[in-house]
């Protein structure tokens, strides 16, 4: 009986270590369907971002109903926590997968950034707490900008991002209208239903079908092989900020006209819903317009005025459309100016991309990835500050409301007439204001970037500390943009 039992442990032992070998062969799970392709990573990316933007309408009901007094300032807090946790986690989850492989953890930020939705029917305050803590997990588009990276070409590279990029806009310009059809017919319940199915569909697309895209002599050949701990370092990249005063110009900038971006994307869709009144499809149909001008604005219209007026004159330009699109938003006090700044504010998605055209044409070939990663890094800070300080802003204005939104008219139309009661105040968006008067700060500071130089960054080994965002061993070509323009945000 006792050899019998030895024998049992000792095949049980063997089998640990068979599995063991296949787990670090094969980057941790199975090969998937074919050889890894952009497309694989276009299917994740629209799939979890698909599922998110079904539930717009529905997640600023509940946020209302759940927080019915300090709407604005939890919903700043919860994101605000999001966003912190998600700029301390992503450089760490970037260095492992570099070690591990990117499917495990395209597997891991998928299932955690997804594990919200089920909640939301289940228990609000599970929802919004798990929504929070999923911020360590939340960087799928690190992972997918990595897996990029691991299977193309220097030359190829640009366009790969911008089909990455592009199919996270179309999935959020179409499903937010179909969620809100959906809630309105059939009600919110389905639609969390169908959006946890979407989320299921994608981790199952993952296991089954999405293969490892690091090559295999890249990857140890153990589990206890060590990382770079300086490129997991979050901070790392703002600590060489200050070393070059043209770096410091850019990242001054970034910061001033970023941090009001992130605080509206985190709060702007709640505004239109509680106080102007917007019903859950002008929301959606917000949305898709907005996301199309967005489009339309960063791909045509950022390359003529490229050509015609410059690199610098066109984020001095993309600024001013900023700060018209802030003013309006915070001084509007009706839905069709929100319509108007909205188309404003599609002009103005061309500063950031025109910013990283400006450091990859103007930095050396060995210092793009220091630069474009502190620029990241920027980015990244603003989405925890972002949405805290418009939600305490909101705050201290008193900006709320007591009671739920009135039943909408048979017209389709919301009936707003209470919304205007909280309305009385000179400035209904205060926040807006203020982040009017910060991209009006960056436009000054910008102002003395000057149009071509040589940015001189001491990089020593940062070549393979730049960020998470891709591999290092992916050179990066010169005047390429090696970070993502995209971050993952609050729908």
């Amino acid at each position: 009986m006792t050899q019998a039992g030895k024998k049992k442990k000792r095949a049980v032992n063997r089998s640990i270590m068979l599995a063991k070998k296949i787990i670090i062969k094969d980057g941790g799970t199975p090969q998937g369907i074919g050889s890894p392709s952009v497309y694989h990573a276009v299917i994740v990316i629209f799939l979890e971002f698909f599922a998110w933007g079904l539930l717009t309408a529905p997640t600023l009901m509940v946020l209302h109903e759940t927080f019915p007094k300090h709407t604005f300032l939890m919903n700043g807090l919860i994101q605000g926590v999001k966003g912190l946790l998600s700029f301390l986690s992503a450089p760490l989850i970037g260095a492992l997968s570099d070690v591990w492989g990117r499917k495990s953890f395209l597997l891991l930020t998928v299932f955690f950034t997804c594990a919200p939705i089920p909640l939301m029917k289940i228990s609000p305050w599970w929802y919004f707490a798990v929504i929070s803590v999923s911020g360590v997990f939340a960087v799928t588009f690190s992972v997918v900008f990595a897996y990029v990276a691991d299977i193309t070409q220097e030359h190829e590279r640009s366009m790969a991002y911008g089909l990455v990029s592009a199919t996270f806009a179309a999935s959020l310009v179409t499903s937010p209208a179909i969620g809100a059809y959906l809630g309105r017919a059939y009600g919110d319940s389905l639609v969390v239903v169908l959006a946890t199915a979407i989320a299921l569909l994608d981790i199952c697309f993952i296991l089954v079908a999405v293969p490892e895209s690091l090559p295999e002599k890249m990857r140890p050949a153990s589990w206890g092989a060590p990382i770079s701990w300086e490129q997991a370092d979050p901070f790392a990249s703002l600590k060489k900020v200050g070393q070059d005063s043209i770096v410091l110009l850019i990242c001054i900038t970034v910061f001033l006209s970023y941090l009001p971006e992130a605080g509206q994307y985190s709060s702007f869709f709640l505004y239109l819903r509680q106080i102007m009144g917007f019903s859950s499809e002008s929301v959606a149909a917000f949305i898709a317009v907005l996301g199309i001008l967005s489009i339309i604005a960063q791909t045509v219209v950022l390359s003529l005025l490229m050509r015609s007026i410059g690199n610098k004159n066109t984020i001095l330009l993309g600024l001013g459309f900023q700060i018209l699109q802030l003013a309006w938003y915070g001084f509007g006090s009706e839905p069709w100016m929100m319509w108007a700044a909205g188309a404003v504010a599609a002009m103005s998605s061309i500063t950031f991309p025109a910013v990283s055209a400006l450091v990859s044409r103007t930095a050396d070939a060995d210092q793009q990835g220091v630069v474009q990663g502190m620029i990241t890094g920027i980015r990244g800070l603003c989405n925890g500050l972002g949405p805290a300080l418009y939600g305490f802003i909101f705050y201290i204005f008193h900006v709320e409301l007591n009671e739920l939104p009135m039943p909408e008219s048979s017209s389709g139309g919301s009936v707003v007439a209470q919304y205007h009661l909280q309305q009385n105040s000179i400035i209904p968006g205060p926040p807006f204001l203020f982040g009017a008067c910060s991209v009006l700060l960056a436009l000054l500071v910008a102002l003395f970037i000057p149009e071509h130089t040589n940015l001189n960054v001491r990089s020593s080994n940062w070549k393979k500390h730049c960020g998470s965002h891709s591999h290092p061993h992916s050179p990066q070509a010169p005047g390429e943009a090696k970070e993502p323009l995209l971050q993952d945000t609050n729908v």
